[in-house]
C-alpha cells in the first residue's frame, strides 16, 4: 500500500518503511514490515490510529517479540511498537503498581522487589513485556497474571478511545484471555502483598535458577511453542512421547534441553520453523490423538 506523503509527514520522526522484523523477534527471523510506527505516547498512538483508520491501513501491535514468529514474506500494513513513555513502573497505593504495557516483565519483578512487594516474583521468569503477558495470561510455577491483575487501560482501535477494564470483566484461561483483538493494552494495575526484600529476592532467585536448569538460554527461540494441556499433561511430554525430539527442518530444530522449545540454529527461515511446528503437530496427533495448540503467535503473509 502506497501512502500519501502527508500521512508520512505527520509521523516522520517515528514512521518507517520496509523495516526488518527479524530485529524484533527472539527467533531473529522474519521478513519486513511494510510500515513501522513507534508511538511516543498515548496521544500520538491515538492520532496514528485515527489516520490509519481513515485510509484503511491495517495495523498490527508488536510487544517485545518474545513469542512471535514473523513469516518470511513480512507483514502488510503498519506494525506498531509502543515507545518509551509506555515503559514505566510506579507504586500508586499500598502494594499496587501502575505499569506501562511496554515494560519488560522482569523489570516489574525487580521494581516490586526493591519496594518490598511480594507475589510478583514469577514475572522475573516471563520473557517479554507486560502487555503481551496480560493478553496471554502468562505464568509459571503455579502463578499467572490473573492472580495479580487488578485492571487494564487499553485503546479500542475501532472506537479510538481509552477504556478501563476491571479484572472481573476479563475471562481468563490457561495462557489466554477473552480480550478482543481490537484492543491495544497501554497500562495495567497489579496488586502484590507486603513482603520483605530479602525473602522476595530469595524466591525470585529460586525461580530463575529453576528456569535455567530446565529451559535453554542464549539461543534463538521464542520459548514454549505449544500450550500445556494441564498441570500434569505437558506439551513437551507429548512431543517426546511421539518421538519428535530429533525432528528438524532446514536449520530449525528442537532444543535438546526442552523439547517444547523450537530453535533457529543459525540460518533457519521462518518457513522452516513453521514447517517443523506442523510436522510435530501432525506426529503428536497421530501418536496420541492430541491436537496441540500453539502458544507462540505466527504473524504475516504466507
Amino acid at each position: 500500500m502506497t501512502l500519501d506523503i502527508n500521512f508520512k509527514k505527520k509521523f516522520e520522526d517515528n514512521f518507517y518503511h520496509n523495516v526488518k522484523l527479524s530485529n524484533y523477534s527472539w527467533f531473529n527471523l522474519g521478513g519486513n514490515a511494510e510500515y513501522f510506527f513507534k508511538a511516543k505516547n498515548e496521544e500520538q498512538l491515538i492520532k496514528f490510529l485515527q489516520e490509519a483508520k481513515k485510509i484503511n491501513l491495517k495495523t498490527t501491535i508488536l510487544g517485545a517479540g518474545s513469542n512471535t514468529l514473523f513469516r518470511d514474506n513480512g507483514v502488510k500494513g503498519a506494525v506498531i511498537k509502543l515507545g518509551g513513555e509506555f515503559s514505566y513502573t510506579k507504586i500508586v497505593d499500598k502494594n499496587i503498581l501502575d505499569v506501562g504495557a511496554a515494560t519488560l516483565d522482569r523489570k516489574v519483578a525487580n521494581y516490586a522487589k526493591e519496594n518490598n512487594v511480594k507475589n510478583l516474583e514469577f514475572l522475573s521468569c516471563i520473557p517479554g513485556s507486560l502487555g503481551g503477558a496480560i493478553i496471554m495470561n502468562s505464568g509459571c510455577y503455579e502463578n499467572d497474571i490473573s492472580k495479580v491483575l487488578l485492571s487494564i487501560r487499553a485503546i479500542d482501535k475501532e472506537k479510538l478511545s481509552i477504556i478501563e477494564i476491571k479484572k472481573d470483566d476479563i475471562k481468563f484461561s490457561y495462557r489466554g484471555t477473552d480480550l478482543p483483538d481490537n484492543l491495544i493494552i497501554i497500562s495495567a494495575k497489579l496488586k502484590g502483598s507486603e513482603g520483605v526484600k530479602e525473602k522476595i529476592e530469595k524466591k525470585q532467585s529460586d525461580f530463575i535458577e529453576k528456569k535455567k536448569s530446565s529451559q535453554p538460554s542464549q539461543i534463538k527461540t521464542c520459548g514454549s511453542t505449544f500450550k500445556n494441556l494441564s498441570k500434569d499433561k505437558k506439551a513437551w511430554m507429548l512431543v517426546k512421547e511421539a518421538g519428535c525430539e530429533d525432528f528438524r527442518e532446514g536449520d530449525a530444530m528442537i532444543s535438546r534441553k526442552h523439547c517444547n522449545f523450537f530453535v533457529n540454529n543459525g540460518n533457519a527461515k521462518s518457513l522452516d520453523i513453521e514447517n517443523l511446528i506442523n510436522k510435530v503437530k501432525k506426529k503428536v496427533q497421530e501418536k496420541t490423538g492430541v491436537n496441540l495448540e500453539l502458544e507462540i503467535k505466527i504473524v504475516g503473509e504466507k
